[in-house]
């Protein structure tokens, strides 16, 4: 099950990446931002809360699509590339066994502790 996921995983980036080609953004652009989500990770400096909070936020994949939607909607292209960055992202993290934080503890995610316990 865990192949399956990170092959279901691998697959929502190669679809956002095809995507940004698709509006039109040179191939390197994609890459070039895709680790900018890792940014909120900052907010791990105002404390666990505020950190996972934002981290979560920008790394939740319904945030992501709706960002892009809305960007779809209005015809705003760089709000559907920022939708299609943190889709992307979000689901590469999720790959590599990286997923939302829980409060206490920035290795504590959804899928589990990262690292070595």
């Amino acid at each position: 099950m865990k192949l399956l996921l990170k092959l279901e995983d691998i697959a929502k980036v190669i679809a956002a990446y095809s995507l940004s080609l698709y509006l039109g953004y040179s191939w390197w652009v994609f890459l070039a931002w895709l680790l900018a989500p890792d940014l909120s990770m900052f907010g791990y400096l105002f404390g666990t809360k505020t950190g996972a909070w934002l981290y979560n936020f920008f790394h939740h994949q319904g945030v992501a699509i709706v960002a892009g939607l809305i960007g779809l909607y209005l015809g705003i292209d760089w709000l559907q590339f920022a939708g299609l960055i943190l889709f992307g992202h979000s689901a590469m993290d999720r790959a590599f066994g990286y997923g939302l934080k829980f409060n206490d503890n920035f290795k504590h995610t959804h899928l589990g502790w990262i690292g070595r316990q």
